[in-house]
């Protein structure tokens, strides 16, 4: 990972992408979200609509560790309107944010965090990078695995993983990959996203190596 002005800037503005609804709740989609709902429920805060941002807003923290915890309510493949809209809104640039944002890519119990980039796929991104006209924000890839190895077959089953939950011998996985984000999020807070990735980077769930183990029926 390279060194941006992202460093010394700090981090003010916490984006989960996903689908609003109790119809997406607890999707692969929507693990994102997942992590801004656990982030705010251990630190006291309360997600409100605001209507100018297009998405659920809550603040966390005090002094230089005040965050906003911001969800898009505009479905994903609109996300970047409402991060616009709460960087204007907030006077934040775009490498005061970072973007939690699922990842097929990676195995579920594995994290990416990197400082700029491509959308590699992933409509949120997508959005995210056409309404602020540039790649260059962090982003923190949560794996959620891929449904298939083969290209054809994953592409024909991909729209199904995404909308779909995660399984009951996922969920240990699961919730160790949102303590690590959390504590990920702590640690870019006190020592920049520089060494926060050193270690985010090489995370490894361990309930996620014990599903690897597992005989495939």
């Amino acid at each position: 990972m390279s060194a941006l002005a992202s460093e010394a800037a700090g981090l003010q503005l916490l984006v989960g992408l996903g689908n609003p609804g109790d119809k997406y709740a607890g999707t692969r989609h929507n693990v994102g979200f997942m992590a801004l709902e656990q982030l705010a429920r251990r630190d006291g805060g309360s997600f409100k609509q605001q209507a100018k941002l297009q998405g659920l807003l809550a603040e966390v923290g005090q002094g230089d560790r005040r965050l906003r915890l911001l969800m898009p309510q505009t479905f994903m493949n609109e996300s970047g309107r409402s991060i616009r809209a709460a960087l204007d809104w907030f006077g934040f640039s775009p490498e005061q944010m970072l973007v939690l944002v699922d990842d097929m890519d990676l195995p579920l119990g594995r994290l990416r965090l990197r400082l700029s980039g491509g959308a590699g796929g992933h409509n949120g991104l997508r959005s995210t990078i056409s309404h602020l006209g540039g790649q260059e924000f962090p982003r923190l890839r949560i794996g959620i695995g891929a449904p298939a190895l083969n290209p054809v077959e994953r592409k024909q089953r991909t729209v199904g993983h995404v909308l779909g939950r995660f399984s009951t011998a996922e969920q240990p996985a699961l919730q160790e990959v949102l303590d690590e984000v959390l504590a990920g999020v702590d640690l870019i807070q006190r020592l920049g996203f520089e060494r926060a990735g050193n270690r985010l980077n090489g995370f490894v769930a361990p309930s996620a190596a014990k599903l690897l183990e597992q005989p495939t029926a």
